[in-house]
């Protein structure tokens, strides 16, 4: 069985492989220079998908900003390895360096935007009168306080000179944005927080997300180029790689081993914990009562969930999080098994992609000492499954379609 779930996940990441997906995307050279611009998990290996196939006779050049250790060899786009997800000077200094050369663009060029999960940290480039120290502060307050990746997103937008559609404002050549989706609805503005997409949110309502969470800016909020604003009428964002795709190709896995496989959608948000008890009475309701669906069967989910820290000092992500509520909601039920694990390899900021939960984990955390309780309330979830040899390690993906959950009632 864990075989079985591993190789559905294995599955989900290859439907967003950029070096089997991005090719058929590509436009034609256009008359002038093109200038790559990629920034996300997957920035390196879009980089390289687009060097495989572009003319050897057309030029190209370009920067593609990924996070530290994601990055790959690459002959004519420049690859930058930076901070994720916290944003450091690396990021800043290579995010200044993409909007001087796009601004530098003229109408016969082309910007090609490569954009995926992880490019709001990963392109920082703070709005003048801010310093990237007071920018990290931020960012780990926004982390730490459970809000959403959109909120996150809609705060950095109106701090920053180059997202929020201020990318695309600044070129006056056509733009090209390509783009893995890891955020819910796949809306461009909220992946990577849009540097070439126009913004619906305001200065107002990043100022009421502060405020939600008892946070201040650090430096004077801003206003993005806004949805009908005449600069975007050359400029084209394209979302090329989704999450319901990846999980389409995992209930193919599971159906191909006869489980009946059940997608309940992509964009299930929360808060990792409590999605985790919503998902434990569903599997109750189908084992007590064969209802709405009867076992074999998959639980496919996809989304984001949330992690707000209780404690300093634990060590886990949102998919282990999940997992370790699971455990506990389940109780030991008998004969479910469950995998989450984040597309990119890199549950929050941990080593390990995820976990497998195997029924007897309780037991035999028991048997070793482990309370799952403790370790719950310690968000520990990483110690915890590392104890019982379940953590899930693939290394980075260099892609990005968000996190993969899969529940099986045997």
């Amino acid at each position: 069985m864990r075989e079985l779930l591993e190789r559905s996940f294995r599955a989900a990441v290859a439907a967003a492989n950029p070096l089997e997906i991005l090719p058929p995307h590509l436009p034609a050279p256009p008359r002038g220079r093109t200038f790559v611009a990629a920034a996300g998990k997957a920035a390196a290996s879009m980089a390289v998908a687009v060097e495989q196939h572009w003319p050897a006779s057309a030029p190209l050049e370009g920067i593609a900003v990924t996070r530290y250790g994601h990055g790959l060899p690459t002959a004519r786009i420049r690859v930058v390895e930076a901070g994720h997800p916290v944003p450091d000077e690396a990021g800043e200094a290579a995010a200044r360096e993409i909007l001087d050369a796009a601004c530098a663009l003229g109408a016969d060029d082309l910007l090609l935007a490569l954009i995926s999960g992880g490019g709001s940290a990963l392109l920082s480039l703070p709005t003048p009168g801010m310093s990237m120290p007071a920018l990290k502060a931020l960012t780990r307050d926004l982390l730490r306080c459970g809000a959403s990746i959109q909120e996150i997103n809609t705060v950095r937008k109106h701090l920053s000179a180059i997202q929020g559609g201020r990318l695309a404002a600044a070129c006056r050549a056509p733009v090209l944005a390509l783009a893995i989706s890891d955020v819910t609805g796949n809306d461009p503005t909220h992946i990577a927080s849009g540097p070439c997409a126009p913004d619906p949110t305001s200065c107002a309502d990043a100022a009421a997300i502060l405020n939600r969470y008892g946070l201040h800016a650090p430096g004077t909020l801003s206003e993005t180029p806004k949805p009908g604003d005449a600069i975007f009428a050359r400029v084209e964002n394209r979302v090329i790689a989704t999450a319901h795709r990846s999980l389409e190709a995992a209930a193919a896995v599971f159906g191909e081993h006869g489980v009946t496989p059940v997608i309940l959608g992509d964009s299930i948000t929360g808060e990792a914990t409590e999605v985790a008890k919503v998902m434990a009475a569903l599997v109750r309701e189908i084992r007590l009562y064969g209802s709405p669906w009867r076992p074999p069967v998959a639980l496919i989910s996809g989304g984001e969930c949330t992690v707000t820290l209780r404690e300093i000092g634990g060590r886990g992500g949102r998919c282990s999080e999940f997992l370790l509520s699971l455990a506990l909601a389940l109780n030991d039920l008998d004969g479910i098994w469950a995998i989450a694990a984040d597309t990119d390899g890199i549950d929050g900021s941990e080593d390990n992609a995820g976990a497998v939960l195997a029924p007897d984990a309780r037991s035999r955390a028991v048997a070793l000492g482990i309370d799952a309780t403790q370790a719950l309330a310690a968000n520990d979830s990483y110690r915890f499954f590392a104890a019982l040899g379940d953590l899930l390690f693939t290394g980075p993906t260099r892609t990005n379609v968000n996190d993969y959950r899969a529940i099986v009632l045997r």
